[in-house]
């Protein structure tokens, strides 16, 4: 007999899936890992047989819960749920995902909207951090679809949410730089190994023989070069201190070169073992951080200062994201204050799904 529980389909920054209450899967990891292979149809490339995309960005789960934390509304824990694979990783986050977590909430009735927007404060499970959310909720609802903002990689318009996260640094490995480098040299390479938002390793294209403007048939079609950016990404996992990182999407990888189109940087990006059709927000964040870091290889191609509080723009292939980072100190007192971002979601479905 198979089990069923609430699910609301959202479509959240430029990605999409399920968004559950926590409560209602299992509390074992093992056991709610094997619900969500089931619900998301994996191991199996075209996930057929559960409510999958059969992509990266469509591969996705968030799992919420209301919050007995001081001063938080609502847990939020994220997936990702490996399609070939029957894997579920729960290491790393994500921010274009994380963008329907208020609404879901305020839907859901555990936190109360506002009119004419409602601050959701939220604790990510993932990283150990917090998150600020701000929603128009005009008349009390939840606006969606009333607004003129536009995010790349998503046709027409909708109403902006706001993102401001605390906390980010250390993350996944405990620090901003877990090799205590903002730069290391993996097979004569250099690479930033930089934990802010989600873990990355940063590597010039240059540096790769690229010049930045490779697109998606380039790397689908590049068997040798995907082969050689994953030995690399190996040895980082290692370096960062997380072992062996093979059925793990982190690190994950970015490309950087010079701006094309009135950005700060720009960004190619891979979920790890595929090119990003668009790009991660939680990614946009950590190369923001980068450039604002003297010595790593963001910083070098971005020229930014440790104190600018210039806004940043990371171009990608779909267009570009906008981020704000604000930071503190320098050198060795450099931190991370806090990170923005804007995105926008709808939600497309809600009834059960079967498991």
């Amino acid at each position: 007999m198979q089990n069923s529980i609430p699910c609301t389909y959202m479509r959240a920054g430029t990605s999409k899936g399920p968004f559950l209450d926590l409560r209602d899967l299992p509390q074992d990891s093992e056991e709610r890992n094997q619900a969500l292979l089931r619900i998301m149809g994996s191991p199996d490339n075209r996930q057929i047989d559960g409510i999958g995309g059969a992509t990266p960005t469509t591969s996705k789960v968030v799992m919420v819960q209301p919050s007995t934390r001081p001063g938080i509304d609502v847990d939020y824990l994220f997936a990702q749920v490996f399609i070939d694979k029957p894997i579920v990783d729960t290491k790393p986050t994500c921010g274009n995902m994380m963008s329907g977590v208020a609404p879901f909430a305020i839907e859901k009735g555990w936190v109360q909207a506002r009119h004419p927007e409602t601050t959701v404060k939220i604790y990510n499970i993932n990283t150990d951090s917090t998150i600020e959310m701000v929603v128009q909720t005009p008349n009390g609802g939840v606006n969606y679809t009333d607004g003129d903002f536009v995010i790349d990689g998503v046709q027409g318009t909708g109403a902006p949410i706001l993102m401001r996260l605390s906390g980010i640094a250390g993350g996944a490995t405990g620090e901003l730089f877990p090799t205590g480098n903002r730069r290391d040299v993996i097979d004569g390479i250099e690479v930033s190994i930089v934990d802010a938002g989600n873990l990355l390793m940063l590597l010039k294209a240059e540096a790769l023989g690229l010049n930045g403007t490779e697109g998606k048939a380039y790397f689908e079609g590049n068997k040798a070069f995907m082969a050689k950016i994953e030995a690399l990404r190996l040895k980082a996992g290692r370096m960062a201190g997380l072992g062996d990182v093979s059925e793990s999407v982190l690190p994950r990888i970015s490309i950087l070169s010079p701006p094309r189109n009135g950005g700060t940087i720009k960004s190619q990006y891979f979920t790890p073992h595929t090119f990003h059709p668009t790009h991660a927000v939680s990614g946009a964040i950590c190369i923001g951080t980068a450039t604002k870091a003297a010595e790593t290889v963001a910083s070098e191609i971005a020229h930014l200062s440790e104190s600018s509080t210039k806004d940043i723009v990371v171009e990608h292939v779909a267009g570009k994201i906008p981020v704000k980072i604000e930071v503190a100190g320098s050198g060795a007192d450099f931190e991370v204050i806090h990170a923005s971002s804007w995105r926008t979601a709808r939600k497309l479905m809600e009834g059960r799904v079967f498991f």
